[in-house]
């Protein structure tokens, strides 16, 4: 009896070579998520030195397009030729775009080595979720989705920090050369404990599939890059993009339809389950970005908060998505059923954004910081509830591709919700300034609806006070947007099928991973 307990007990804990690799993935996770936050600190820094503003959108576009691009690419190799393989190449990639964009002499080279960094990263958060999808068992697997999403959370609270107090100390390089040591660790932990099965598959990747899927998804991107802002919603570059996107997506669908070994295999979608959440991720994405891209303006602008800290002024809002995060991988973990998370998640998420578009020019801290919280809570039940249902919905065959595609969801969806909440914050900040400060309101905002601090200071009373009233009247049009879309992620969450999740045991081939177990961790015994 005594010895069966020991056996129990022994079974609930990690062997310590899994936990070493958990490591290692949570060090990966954070190199992925950290570098956009310490670059954009950097920006101002870089562009001062090496020139070239009016080419400072490319170094973030760049770095987008090219990992929303290789994001289902990578997928699919893990999937042909192994996961280890796949993935410490991208963490390579990554890597040697890291150390060449530190030694960037212009911006042209920047931008190019961005897009080097960008390709790498595509893989890191795909490797990370798939491999921990062959790793743990789908009922001990939410509790290390959750802890990922504390990383994120992290990452996003102390990347503006970290970003800061490295470009005030050793110079704007480093936001590229801290990668290195890091990566360094995860790429040598990696290769000498994680020990999967090595596979050649004898299909040939997808080419045509492969660019056509590229050609779309980089159209997307630079339409939702572009629109507003670069050009006007209705011009002839902006329509050209949404008809070379909309072809090439049409193009690849059909083709997948008859590719031997398709990037992007359709029939994952006929499981209810994956497609709702691919919808929620997407609206996940929506969400979160744009209000990570709000909040802080609006704090900035109208309640007077330092852009020095702006990593801070979303601490309730993460704080709160990283204790969810956890309790909700818990939770998971011990009861084998999760439906509850999409639905409390969504009303949650929804609640939120409804209060978040309440607030105005005499809002408090405290206030706008419970809305905040309410909003973490929800997206906290979500993030990676997502990425573990949608893995348990396909074979294990497909373990990549559902990863890479549940992260390419979230990645759009990021790219629209930037997108459109910030053409209907832009708009309807110009149209408010027009109203309350006549021809000097227009001449304020015809470059950018957007003002730093220093830029805010110089406007005269009358003129700031119009300012403040603007963007708390673009906010609230920007998160009641967001409401209404968070609406159909709580929809898709009624529909999702509860299959409680099961511990490890073999799995019948072509057996779809719903309800069904994993392989046993197949790592090195340390």
């Amino acid at each position: 009896m005594a010895d069966t307990k020991t056996v129990e007990t022994e079974a609930e804990k990690p062997p310590r070579s899994v936990r070493v690799v958990l490591l290692a993935l949570m060090i990966t996770m954070m190199l992925a998520m950290l570098d956009n936050m310490i670059v954009g600190t950097a920006m101002p820094t870089i562009v001062g030195e090496l020139g070239g503003l009016e080419h400072l959108s490319w170094v973030v576009t760049a770095y987008t397009l090219a990992t929303a691009a290789s994001t289902p690419i990578w997928g699919k190799i893990g999937d042909m030729y192994g996961r280890k393989g796949a993935f410490m190449t991208s963490i390579v990639i990554f890597l040697i775009g890291s150390a060449l964009s530190g030694m960037a002499q212009n911006m042209g080279e920047l931008i190019g080595f961005r897009a080097i960094q960008g390709l790498g990263a595509g893989g890191l958060m795909v490797g990370v979720m798939a491999i921990i999808g062959d790793l743990i068992p789908p009922r001990e697997r939410g509790k290390y989705q959750g802890m990922m999403a504390g990383v994120m959370a992290l990452a996003m609270i102390g990347g503006p920090l970290v970003g800061g107090t490295i470009t005030d100390n050793w110079g704007w390089r480093w936001s590229f050369y801290i990668n290195l040591p890091l990566g360094v660790v995860s790429l040598a932990l990696i290769s000498a404990v994680l020990h999967l099965p090595r596979k050649r598959s004898q299909s040939r990747i997808d080419y045509l599939g492969a660019i056509l899927l590229t050609v779309g998804i980089t159209s997307i991107v630079l339409v939702t890059t572009w629109g507003g802002s670069e050009y006007a919603w209705s011009s002839a570059r902006i329509m050209e993009l949404i008809g070379i996107g909309v072809a090439s997506l049409i193009g690849f669908v059909f083709w997948q339809t008859r590719a031997a070994e398709p990037i992007v295999p359709l029939h994952i979608f006929r499981s209810l389950n994956f497609t709702l959440m691919s919808i929620i991720g997407f609206i996940t994405g929506f969400v979160m970005f744009g209000a990570t891209l709000f909040l802080p303006l609006y704090q900035q602008s109208v309640q007077g908060a330092s852009a020095t800290n702006s990593g801070l002024l979303l601490l309730p809002m993460l704080g709160a998505m990283l204790v969810t995060s956890m309790v909700a991988g818990r939770v998971t973990t011990n009861s084998g059923k999760y439906k509850i998370f999409p639905l409390v998640g969504s009303v949650a998420m929804v609640i939120g954004l409804y209060l978040l578009s309440t607030m105005d020019t005499g809002t408090s801290r405290l206030t706008s910081g419970v809305f905040m919280a309410v909003v973490g809570l929800g997206m906290g039940c979500l993030m990676q509830i997502t990425m573990l249902v949608a893995q348990n919905s396909v074979e294990m065959k497909d373990m990549g591709v559902a990863s890479s595609s549940t992260t390419l969801f979230r990645t759009l969806g990021s790219s629209f919700g930037v997108a459109i909440m910030g053409a209907l914050f832009n708009n309807r900040v110009q149209d408010v300034m027009s109203e309350r400060a006549g021809a000097l309101g227009s001449k304020i905002t015809e470059h950018s609806a957007q003002l730093d601090a220093a830029s805010l200071a110089k406007l005269p009373a009358e003129a700031r006070e119009a300012y403040q009233y603007a963007v708390s009247s673009g906010t609230h049009s920007a998160f009641l947007l967001g409401a209404v879309v968070a609406v159909i992620a709580l929809v898709a969450a009624v529909f999702v099928k509860e299959v409680p999740l099961k511990g490890a045991g073999p799995q019948k081939d072509g057996e779809p991973a719903d309800g069904a177990a994993t392989q046993p961790p197949l790592v090195e015994a340390v």
